[in-house]
């Protein structure tokens, strides 16, 4: 049997036929629309177009960007499309899609990326987990004793809004002092704005990427430039390397997981922003001395994690 697994992203729908074994044997995408309709008529397309040649898809696993209700079937809220407040989504693609036979169950984007993690990536083999992605924001995703973690109402593991400082930063989520506030890319671009204020001549390289002008300045300007050892952007990754530690701190004193998994677009800087994590993770954990440390390794399933984590999840 196979299935239809949907990410519906903040600038593309990718969409992929996923066999028995959760493999990926084809792929397709398509721009986002702000249009919830549009999109519900994208992912219908889709699935009707697969089934064309796949006549044997039994459910539609959809990863979207937003808190998704206990019942898998429901978006209560998503800060991409205003449309997802209290949205039925699955039940307006089987309207859609006209096939009873199919299942179409919708989960939380950072769930299945690291669900994918979980069952395929670095995670495979442990029994308790905590996936951290590192983007725009934190998002997080947590699997107990090999169970995903929902919590009572599907809202758990929303992890970057662990309030961190008291009357900190004013997150987007209208909270302050936000986990992702200090450990994320934003935070890292505003970490490197910082330093170079307080010293222009101590990220000359980051300077130049930006053609001087830091309004310019973009994430992966500091990522470059801490690869050559730049000062002010090495500042950058080991303030929000050692926020993200901290964060995981606070998070082992409550689950204590055997493994972090970071993933992300920033984690793609490897050592430059797992090294100071690292530190900052023994650095405050609770009895450090007297308790196994949880092991911290960077995600390694790839883009297609939350594409396979979907399709695994559509089944469950």
């Amino acid at each position: 049997m196979h299935k239809l697994a949907v990410d519906i992203g903040g600038t593309k729908i990718a969409a992929a036929v996923c066999d028995e074994n959760d493999r990926i044997v084809e792929k397709h995408t398509v721009s986002t629309p702000a249009d919830a309709d549009v999109i519900n008529g994208h992912i219908a397309d889709l699935y009707k177009k697969t089934a064309e040649k796949f006549d044997d898809i039994s459910a539609i696993g959809i990863s979207a960007a937003g808190n998704v209700k206990a019942d898998r079937r429901t978006v209560s809220f998503s800060a991409n499309i205003p449309a997802w407040t209290d949205y039925p989504l699955s039940e307006k693609i089987e309207e859609l899609i006209g096939n009873d036979k199919v299942s179409v169950i919708v989960e939380n984007d950072a769930n299945c990326a690291g669900w994918g993690e979980y069952v395929y990536g670095a995670a495979a083999g442990t029994k308790n987990m905590v996936m951290l992605t590192v983007g725009t924001g934190l998002g997080g995703a947590v699997v107990t004793d090999g169970h995903l973690f929902r919590g009572a109402f599907g809202m758990a593991a929303e992890l970057g809004h662990l309030p961190m400082v008291p009357a900190g930063d004013i997150c987007g989520c209208g909270l302050s002092g936000c986990a992702e506030r200090y450990a994320s890319g934003t935070a890292l671009e505003r970490f490197a704005h910082a330093a170079l204020r307080r010293n222009p001549d101590s990220g000359k390289k980051l300077l130049d990427m930006c053609s001087g002008d830091i309004n310019n300045l973009q994430g992966i300007m500091v990522t470059e430039a801490a690869k050559e050892s730049d000062a002010a952007a090495l500042e950058a990754f080991n303030m929000t390397g050692q926020w993200l530690g901290q964060t995981m701190a606070a998070i082992s004193a409550v689950l204590d997981p055997e493994i972090f998994v970071v993933g992300g677009g920033v984690a793609a800087a490897g050592d430059l922003l797992l090294k100071p994590a690292r530190e900052a993770y023994e650095r405050y954990l609770q009895a450090a001395s007297y308790r196994p440390h949880a092991k911290i390794a960077a995600a390694s399933a790839g883009q297609d994690a939350g594409l396979i984590g979907a399709a695994n999840l559509s089944v469950l």
